[in-house]
């Protein structure tokens, strides 16, 4: 497989890894409700509701105009993300969403021959490939955040994202018999 290809699929693959993220902070997102989604552990930790405005700020200044401009805008409001300031789970949504649109806007943007072009974030210049994982990596952190901080105020037992525990002999079962279909 020549190079091209390898990066096409690497778009195609990074795409479908970061929906997958995405779909997991929604469903916590979903699940909670707004008293939730404004609850902190501690003085130092976030809440979901302060999760989902930094990734989302993150994404914004990160994606906007990627190729052309530094990755961390001079509008963007950062320590801002980490303040309390939406009383609703729509407006919560809504600055997800906008957030995701503005990353896949951009992803669809790129080409496999581009992977290599050199961006600036923060003044530091590295090439599309990178600054794709990079924010992959960060994404997935905080992701993970709120993965845990649902986990953890479900009342209910909990409904796995995952492979439930104990479940994994099966699931690889059910797995090997789908593709031998």
């Amino acid at each position: 497989m020549d190079n091209l290809n390898l990066e096409i699929l690497y778009l195609d693959n990074i795409k479908k890894t970061f929906r997958y993220y995405q779909s997991l902070g929604e469903t916590c997102i979903q699940r909670l409700n707004i008293d939730e989604l404004n609850y902190c552990y501690g003085s130092e930790s976030n809440s979901v509701l302060i999760l989902v405005k930094h990734i989302s700020g993150n994404m914004v200044s990160r994606w906007t105009d990627f190729a052309t401009s530094d990755g961390e805008k001079e509008w963007r409001n950062r320590d801002g993300e980490f303040e309390h300031s939406l009383e609703t789970k729509e407006e919560l949504l809504a600055i997800w969403h906008r957030g995701w649109d503005i990353l896949f806007g951009a992803l669809d943007s790129i080409s496999a021959n581009q992977l290599s072009d050199l961006i600036t974030i923060r003044g530091e210049k590295q090439t599309i490939l990178e600054a794709i994982n990079r924010q992959l990596a960060h994404y997935s952190y905080h992701i993970g955040q709120i993965v845990f901080i649902a986990k953890a105020l479900s009342d209910e037992p909990w409904k796995t994202l995952s492979i439930a525990k104990g479940a994994s002999e099966q699931f690889n079962r059910n797995m090997r018999y789908k593709t031998n279909l």
